[in-house]
């Protein structure tokens, strides 16, 4: 938790590898450095996904230790929990690894839907069980991330994915915590990414958020989203930038001020202190 009193921001999230939960049904992988999570046996059949077991939550036990150590040690700050959505998982696990053109995920998608949705519906299961593992250790909201979804057209993302981001973020309903859903370069997915079931939609920073609000709909917060980029710019552009953020978020209902995806390594920290500090300072007026 160091960095949230650094920093001073308003919640913390329990960031882990996408791949966790997968690990947890016994799919062999393995981290390679350089190029990420790389996949022994990629699933190609009706074989392959009866091969991925549902997880129960002893098998995220170390998961519930860690959400509920950093919750004692956060005090009143909010811890928010993660996980990855059912379509990036399954491409990580039909390509074998990380892949730029998503080729095999859309071949199967295309060519054997039943598979598809089977693997799909396998995920989300153990997804949901993995957040609702969180939540019981005491995450007072959680995010799921579709970080690949951005491949995807609107009409292949209601038939393929839609269903079973719903199936998670549904499946959280009775928590009471609200639900955060993101992609990466979904401009044209916000509208059905919105009707998967989330309170909050994560807004990368290639739209704006007044006209990302318009394609969400007036019942649903925003989430994001300046450029992780614009921090190594001079302090009067940063600033500039932030403002324009917060000037955009005021059209939703509700914006939860944040970069349009992570903090990039070389970023220096104090530029993102002046960030959190400006943002309180404008939203306190």
């Amino acid at each position: 938790p160091q960095p949230v009193p650094r920093h001073g921001v308003d919640a913390a999230i329990l960031f882990s590898d996408i791949v966790v939960p997968v690990v947890a049904a016994g799919v062999d992988l393995d981290i390679v450095p350089g190029t990420g999570p790389v996949v022994a046996e990629p699933v190609r059949t009706l074989d392959d996904v009866r091969r991925i077991r549902p997880i129960e939550p002893a098998d995220v036990s170390f998961v519930d230790e860690a959400v509920r150590l950093t919750v004692a040690e956060l005090g009143a700050t909010p811890l928010i929990g993660f996980a990855g959505a059912p379509f990036t998982l399954a491409s990580y696990l039909v390509e074998g690894g990380p892949s730029r053109n998503h080729t095999r995920t859309k071949a199967l998608m295309y060519g054997a839907p039943d598979v598809w949705h089977a693997l799909c519906a396998r995920l989300a299961e153990i997804t949901l069980t993995f957040l609702r593992v969180q939540v019981a250790a005491g995450v007072r909201a959680v995010q799921l991330f579709d970080s690949w979804a951005g491949a995807l057209s609107a009409a292949d993302y209601r038939r393929f994915v839609l269903p079973h981001s719903s199936a998670v973020l549904g499946g959280l309903a009775d928590t009471g915590v609200p639900r955060i859903h993101f992609g990466v370069g979904t401009a044209e997915l916000l509208g059905p990414m919105a009707e998967a079931g989330a309170d909050v939609v994560g807004v990368d920073w290639r739209t704006p958020l007044d006209a990302a609000t318009v394609r969400i709909g007036p019942d649903k917060a925003v989430q994001g989203n300046l450029d992780p980029c614009v921090l190594f710019a001079p302090w009067p552009v940063v600033e500039a930038e932030v403002r324009r953020v917060l000037a955009e978020g005021a059209a939703a209902p509700g914006h939860v001020f944040n970069l349009g995806h992570g903090v990039l390594p070389e970023t220096d920290p104090t530029v993102l202190t002046r960030v959190v500090e400006l943002v309180h300072q404008v939203t306190a007026r």
